[in-house]
């Protein structure tokens, strides 16, 4: 299979990696500088993650999605317990923080690890002379 000969070279599963902030190239934890925030480049092996374009996309997905299932146990809360909106504040301005900030690091770096194994690079038209 692929991972199994990817993974004799050294570079970790895509899953983990993410999880764990590896580096997709030697596998060492240095993927990430900040919570979010990538590193200019692996310590250990010097892959340049610059060089990679993840982009914003994960953000505005993850904050729509998450913000859709925190709406639906909110409204679940409120229908079962009907608690004060206080008990609302302190339960779900954290959990959704948590839960985008979260989630965020992970899908940013599932799209750099599958960006660097793909060799994705940016499109262009090439200019065809035909008939």
């Amino acid at each position: 299979m692929v991972n199994d000969i990817e993974n004799k070279k050294g570079q970790p599963d895509v899953l983990p990696a993410a999880l764990f902030g590896l580096c997709p190239n030697c596998g060492q934890k240095t993927l990430f500088v900040g919570v979010t925030k990538f590193s200019d480049k692996c310590r250990s092996c010097g892959l340049d993650y610059s060089q990679y374009n993840v982009g914003d996309g994960p953000a505005a997905f993850l904050t729509m999605i998450i913000g859709a299932l925190v709406l639906g146990l909110a409204l679940a809360v409120e229908a079962n317990f009907h608690p004060p909106l206080w008990v609302h504040i302190l339960l779900w301005v954290p959990l959704t923080i948590l839960a985008v900030v979260g989630s965020l690091r992970v899908s940013k770096g599932i799209l750099l690890i599958l960006e660097h194994r793909n060799q994705a690079r940016e499109g262009s038209i090439e200019d065809r002379a035909g008939p």
